[in-house]
């Protein structure tokens, strides 16, 4: 899903292992959007579908954090995501998730649209492993599949942003952090978080502190859109925390 992947186990067994990456492969296998063969390409390609019981969870998880984020979250925007990566007219009329019908384990995209789900697939992916190596019986560990989740602690991990380098240290215990910087990486004139209205984003760099990993995920993404009063009011009815960075550095924190 081209995150990079650390996990720190402590106490475990080569089996252990060998489990955790059996879910980060069957992961890549439904998500990933560089994969032609996965679940997520398949359904791209073919307007929609019948759902794995992964995929039903994680677009149903979507569809939820779609509505906690004001339409920020928006696994619509991958048509212009491919446009300007082509250099092309950005096809902004594909863009909506409100025309994206999801019932009984099917999916029915419409005309011209695709999902990426590289806003939130990695932290489910990272609360996937976690899950597996807890019912393994491992109490101690720090799993990142692109996004970071603890079992146990405490852990310290950096708030990096791409302009101004380390900005602050966050303790993770039993809990989970999504990181989200639009400036990392650009398309053409425009960020690869894309607001679904072609708007623009507001934070250089955003942190987001929760009790899952795809829900910080999607959360980190969808903030970099958010003006401050969005931030505290999403922030505080996900029960999370949310540490911004400004394009000038400036650091705050809301929750």
């Amino acid at each position: 899903m081209g995150a990079a992947v650390a996990l720190d186990l402590f106490g475990a067994q080569p089996e252990d292992l060998a489990a955790a990456v059996d879910e980060i492969r069957a992961a890549e296998a439904r998500f990933s959007l560089y994969d032609p063969t996965s679940e997520l390409s398949r359904l791209n390609a073919a307007g929609g579908g019948v759902l794995s019981a992964e995929m039903a969870e994680l677009l149903a998880l979507c569809d939820a954090m779609h509505a906690a984020t004001d339409g920020l979250f928006a696994p619509t925007v991958q048509p212009v995501f491919a446009a300007l990566a082509r250099g092309e007219r950005p096809p902004w009329e594909d863009v909506g998730w409100g025309r994206v019908a999801l019932r009984d384990g099917e999916v029915v995209l419409a005309p011209g649209q695709a999902l990426t789900l590289n806003g939130i697939a990695q932290g489910f992916a990272t609360d996937r492993v976690r899950a597996t190596l807890a019912a393994r019986g491992l109490t101690h560990a720090l799993i990142s599949v692109g996004e970071h989740a603890a079992l146990g602690g405490p852990f310290r991990l950096g708030v990096v942003d791409p302009v101004h380098g380390q900005v602050g240290m966050r303790t993770l215990t039993d809990g989970c952090l999504a990181t989200s910087s639009p400036g990392a990486m650009r398309l053409g004139t425009q960020t690869h978080i894309l607001h679904p209205m072609n708007g623009p984003a507001h934070w250089s760099t955003v942190s987001v502190e929760a009790e899952s990993a795809a829900i910080a995920d999607a959360a980190s993404t969808a903030l970099c859109l958010a003006d401050l009063p969005q931030v505290r009011r999403i922030t505080r009815a996900l029960g999370a925390r949310t540490t911004l960075i400004d394009p000038g550095g400036d650091v705050s924190s809301v929750g």
